[in-house]
């Protein structure tokens, strides 16, 4: 029986989550089907288009993500804070961005008067639409269900479009989160759909990358804010140089399948987590083979584990010999 959601979101523990979500059907979500020879590649555009679009509308930020040909990986932060400075207005102005609303809510993003009972009304409704605004669940549902559509009429067919749940699991701390992100920045190349992070399209590193060039950073993804300081912005914890230069020498070793070494260029923010090379190359190959459920060190575990009250540490062993080994 499927893990209930709240049995596996933790807040308190982390704000960091990777979701997959798996087209059913045989046929591709994106690419090339070499059954038919039909393309699907102009799929790829719909879901990168509906990923960034809500990431501007909720309180979810997009730390990476990838379209492949019949699966999409997203990193995502949960920014309570963010949805609780929200007014109400600002709430349901952005949920009717995405969804119709109710008679009362439109009356009231449209500045007409109400009723006192149509304001007790509001407040209910209110409240529900920033609980959603903050929900891993609802931003999956508001991604997975008008590509389904759109992609059900494009085929002439009715039915399941993804699978009937996406998965999640909680990164319990920031080297779960880099070596998640570095995996799925890293899929195209796997795949050897890609030679290089900056060729892999419908992927977050390419994204980060064409904006470095410019020396900005994509306003639509959460932005690599440095080292830890007083007063530091919202963002990863890590410089983005760093980061691009630590995901580019990997995917060296991975595409040309044999050993290879992390410069010294490379090397800080992997000594910062404490994470030897080897180890390193492991989690960005095999994140999801090795890791079902949460990712962090054991401690970080016990404390998630406790808080949701689950008596098995589940991956203890693979998080106890990848991320506590060094």
């Amino acid at each position: 029986m499927p893990t209930p959601r709240k049995a596996i979101i933790s807040i308190e523990d982390t704000p960091y989550y990777h979701c997959v979500s798996r087209c059913v059907r045989r046929a591709y979500l994106c690419g090339k089907d070499s059954y038919t020879g039909q393309s699907y590649e102009h799929r790829r555009a719909w879901v990168e288009e509906r990923i960034l679009e809500l990431s501007e509308v909720f309180a979810i930020d997009i730390c990476a993500y990838v379209v492949m040909s019949n699966h999409i990986h997203l990193v995502l932060c949960v920014d309570i804070y963010e949805v609780n400075g929200w007014s109400d207005r600002d709430v349901v102005k952005r949920w009717h961005q995405l969804f119709k609303g109710t008679e009362i809510s439109q009356k009231f993003a449209k500045g007409l008067a109400l009723e006192d009972f149509e304001m007790t009304s509001l407040s209910g409704t209110i409240a529900k639409y920033r609980s959603r605004l903050s929900d891993i669940s609802w931003f999956m549902r508001a991604l997975n269900e008008p590509i389904a559509r759109k992609a059900n009429r494009e085929d002439k067919c009715s039915g399941r479009f993804w699978e009937g749940r996406f998965k999640s699991q909680a990164l319990l701390d920031e080297a779960a989160v880099l070596a998640c992100m570095a995996y799925v920045d890293l899929n195209p190349m796997r795949a050897k759909i890609a030679e290089t992070p900056e060729s892999s399209d419908f992927t977050s590193i390419q994204r980060r990358i064409k904006a470095a060039f410019v020396g900005k950073q994509p306003s639509n993804l959460l932005a690599f804010v440095g080292n830890e300081r007083l007063d530091i912005p919202k963002g990863l914890l890590f410089h983005l140089d760093d980061y691009l230069q630590l995901v580019d020498e990997t995917g060296r070793i991975i595409r040309n399948d044999k050993r290879g070494a992390i410069s010294d260029v490379a090397m800080p923010i992997l000594h910062r987590l404490n994470i030897p090379q080897e180890n390193w190359l492991k989690l960005t190959t095999e994140f999801t083979g090795l890791f079902k459920g949460p990712v962090g060190s054991l401690q970080e575990l016990d404390v998630y584990c406790e808080h949701l009250a689950r008596k098995r540490r589940q991956g203890a062993g693979n998080c106890h010999r990848w991320l506590d080994s060094a």
